[in-house]
């Protein structure tokens, strides 16, 4: 793959997506709420969705102060829970609007301590990976009917990550870092995976994966917070990612509204490709214009995609497919 040549890049670089519609996770702040003010710039209705109503609200008004155009509005989703990412799922069905881009943006990012999902997951690999696996796989006749765009989002973690077959919930062993590359790595070979089999189907949904470099998200501050009953935790934890990877980040990182670029870029340019990895074209991938981004070797990996695909429709209960 041939890396694209850049000196600008702005919104204005995108396809115009009026009449589209726009459901992006983890979308009450951060990279995903950046993706949701993009997409409605360039004219998508946006569906926000998180699992804390107030501060759903809330990013709702700043959706609207940012892009008084908007047309949006705000679901309540926890990727944390197969229950109620199968409700939400179904009350969208039921409605019956086909979807047209789906960013799988939400995640959690290395917890000091082994916490789980609702359905007992350890939180990184069950909230990042099995959440948004579950999902794709519950909305994909809606997606179908949309001919949809769906953006993973995965991380320069990645290039380090492991898949554990043996112990993929950390009931053995926990590592915060090990763990969090696990499901940066999954989230990637998913995406992937997911295009192959899109077009073997063949389904008309478009599968693509993003980066965001180093971007100075709250994604190290939030770090786990809450636990599975949604009691903060981790207040030490929280509070030293603040004191120091935060400042590092934004003294070697990147914005938060550039750290969306290429997400953005997987969407919606007219040059992305269904099967793409995108990230910043800068040293290291860390900064810069969005651009093709370098793929990890285990990412190619076909056979292990397909067994963590396996293993994941076994944990989520979700099989693909349009009925």
């Amino acid at each position: 793959m041939t890396r694209l040549s850049q000196t600008s890049w702005s919104l204005d670089n995108l396809n115009r997506l009026d009449g589209q519609t726009a459901l992006i996770t983890g979308s009450t702040g951060g990279l995903g709420f950046e993706i949701a003010c993009g997409l409605a710039e360039r004219g998508a209705s946006i569906i926000l969705s998180g699992r804390n109503l107030e501060k759903g609200r809330a990013a709702l008004n700043r959706l609207y102060e940012r892009v008084p155009s908007v047309q949006g509005r705000f679901e309540v989703l926890d990727l944390a829970s197969l229950a109620s990412i199968s409700a939400f799922a179904t009350a969208l069905r039921e409605q019956g609007r086909p979807i047209q881009l789906l960013a799988n943006n939400a995640g959690i990012m290395g917890p000091a301590s082994r916490l789980t999902t609702k359905d007992g997951f350890e939180l990184q690999f069950g909230t990042n990976h099995l959440g948004h696996f579950a999902l794709t796989g519950r909305l994909l006749p809606l997606l179908a009917a949309g001919n949809a765009t769906i953006m993973t989002v995965a991380s320069l973690a990645a290039l380090k990550g492991k898949i554990p077959f043996g112990d993929l919930n950390a009931r053995h062993r926990y590592n915060p870092v090990a763990r969090y590359r696990q499901s940066k790595l999954s989230n990637l070979l998913f995406a992937l995976e997911l295009d192959r089999r899109a077009k073997k189907a063949p389904w008309p949904i478009h599968s693509r994966a993003a980066h965001p470099g180093w971007a100075a998200s709250d994604i190290v501050s939030n770090n786990g917070s809450l636990d599975r009953n949604g009691t903060p935790v981790g207040r030490w934890g929280r509070k030293i990612a603040r004191s120091f990877a935060g400042p590092v980040f934004h003294m070697m990182g990147q914005t938060v509204e550039e750290g969306a670029w290429p997400l953005l870029y997987a969407l919606a340019s007219p040059e992305a490709q269904d099967g793409g990895y995108y990230g910043p074209l800068g040293k290291g991938e860390r900064t810069g214009l969005p651009g093709d981004a370098g793929l990890p070797e285990a990412a190619s990996d076909h056979t292990l995609a397909k067994r963590l695909w396996a293993i994941s429709e076994e944990m989520t209960g979700v099989k693909y497919g349009l009925l």
